[in-house]
């Protein structure tokens, strides 16, 4: 975006398809909004502009409670991009400062902590440290709001060091005391209800058919509408239940008001411990892809006559990623050459049941393998060839041995790494790459879906020719992918 007087111009009609991108804060009355804030317009010269909420809180400005500024879907540069940056926030938003403090954060990067501070401090207004306390100052207040945990255990779980930090800084960001905002009817079962934002438009069909009809028998299920999985997280076992919101459902999220431009979709997690509920968040969010700018990925591919017709009639189409990047992969190996079906039932046997005092009736019963517990398989527990399996356990091990397949891992190297591995090739790097690392540039040119649906939407069905047609569809080719599969 343009500099002041267009940022002013989207704050004057509170245009939603700003929101998290920038942030405004208010000199006259000390707080900073969304884009969209429904509250009176101030006037410019009373207006600050900062790249991130975590930027304007440590500038002195406290979080408007009209708008939830700190609830808005995130920027979609942090989400696309592939460079250092934008693996940190991502890694951030993963809460692994939270876990393992900045060292680990710059470990991940392989970059100093000094030269990681000023990247951030340079792009976002606000280095590591200051971007982690804005974060779980909103987990604060989302298990405030949402759960009837005492405030002492919040503070903890939210990953504050002690209570004396946590009061601070809640009153720093919110202007209040954290019990200012407990309500007399907060829930106390253990279910932890939200509302994830996301950018209009949104064609919930297409994100959640994709996962549906991928579903694992014990690990996922997809009924009525809703889409529950279980999910092993940094702390212990969850499950999440996710579904769009609907229509007549506007309300506001987190105590803001959705504008034109934006939408949400409900969400009930159900945590083992609530120290994992900024990674279920952000899990869910890369899940469900809800950080992209559909306008910005539709306004590219529209522009192929090929897809033009397809694009008006199926805005918003997102790019379905996992919450487990080795989830990720054994799913792509086990699909090599074998049919989606059928890779449903090869993986049911792969999985292990789950702990059952974390499981409610009705809920997934089973938890995808970790590296460990699938090297740790027999040989009669892959129904698939020798050569097949042999690939899984070398995946599993160059996993276990340090290999990242998330979404703060480094595309190039980790594609490299995968290649380096027996019996993956390209099509089993690009698919990890498309859907573990959520890179929004991928076209598996070789798959026999992506060439049929070239074939039904008259592009070229060649692999080479297809490629050479698509480069035109950078930097969203991952997008096009989805689309490709849709029309096959």
């Amino acid at each position: 975006m343009g500099g002041v007087e267009s940022y002013y111009r989207a704050v004057s009609s509170r245009d939603s398809r700003f929101d998290g991108r920038f942030w405004f804060g208010v000199t006259s009355t000390g707080i900073y909004c969304r884009p969209s804030c429904p509250a009176r317009t101030p006037k410019s010269e009373n207006v600050k502009y900062f790249p991130s909420a975590a930027a304007a809180a440590r500038n002195g400005f406290r979080a408007c409670r009209r708008c939830a500024p700190d609830a808005v879907p995130g920027s979609p540069q942090w989400d696309s991009r592939a460079d250092v940056t934008a693996r940190a926030v991502r890694l951030i938003g993963d809460g692994v400062v939270d876990r393992g403090g900045v060292p680990e954060l710059a470990s991940r990067l392989g970059y100093t902590e000094r030269h990681l501070n000023r990247l951030l401090s340079e792009e976002l207004g606000a280095g590591p440290l200051a971007l982690a306390r804005t974060q779980r100052a909103q987990t604060a207040k989302t298990l405030i709001t949402k759960t009837g945990l005492g405030l002492s255990e919040i503070a903890f779980a939210a990953g504050f060091g002690s209570i004396r930090q946590f009061n601070d800084t809640f009153r720093e960001v919110y202007g209040c005391a954290p019990s200012t905002l407990r309500r007399a009817d907060t829930p106390v079962d253990g279910v932890v209800p939200l509302r994830l934002s996301y950018r209009a438009p949104l064609h919930a069909e297409a994100l959640f058919g994709f996962l549906g009809a991928r579903t694992i028998t014990g690990v996922d299920a997809y009924d009525n509408g809703r889409y529950t999985r279980s999910m092993s997280l940094p702390h212990g076992m969850a499950t999440v239940t996710l579904w769009p919101a609907s229509p007549g459902a506007a309300g506001p999220p987190h105590g803001g008001e959705p504008g034109v431009g934006s939408g949400f979709i409900e969400a009930e997690l159900r945590l083992s411990d609530m120290r994992d509920l900024t990674p279920a968040v952000a899990r869910c969010r890369r899940l469900l892809d809800l950080d992209a700018d559909p306008a910005a990925v539709d306004t590219v591919l529209a522009a192929d006559p090929a897809l033009a017709a397809m694009v008006a009639a199926e805005p918003g189409v997102r790019l379905p990623r996992s919450v487990d990047g080795f989830e990720m992969a054994v799913r792509a190996v086990v699909g090599q050459q074998i049919s989606v079906a059928g890779a449903r039932t090869v993986l049911a046997r792969l999985c292990p049941p789950a702990d059952g005092t974390a499981v409610r009736p009705g809920l997934p019963t089973r938890l995808f393998p970790t590296p460990e517990q699938l090297l740790a398989l027999p040989d009669e527990a892959f129904s698939m060839p020798a050569s097949r399996r042999r690939t899984l356990r070398a995946v599993a091990e160059a996993v276990r041995d340090g290999l990242r397949l998330d979404a703060g891992s480094d595309r190039a190297a980790t594609r490299e790494a995968l290649l380096a591995l027996p019996g993956v090739g390209p099509w089993t790097a690009d698919y990890i790459a498309l859907r573990a690392l959520g890179d929004p540039d991928v076209l598996l040119t070789t798959d026999l879906g992506t060439r049929r649906g070239a074939k039904a939407l008259g592009l070229p069905e060649d692999p080479a020719d297809l490629a050479r047609h698509a480069e035109r569809w950078r930097p969203w080719r991952s997008y096009a992918q989805i689309r490709l599969w849709r029309a096959a």
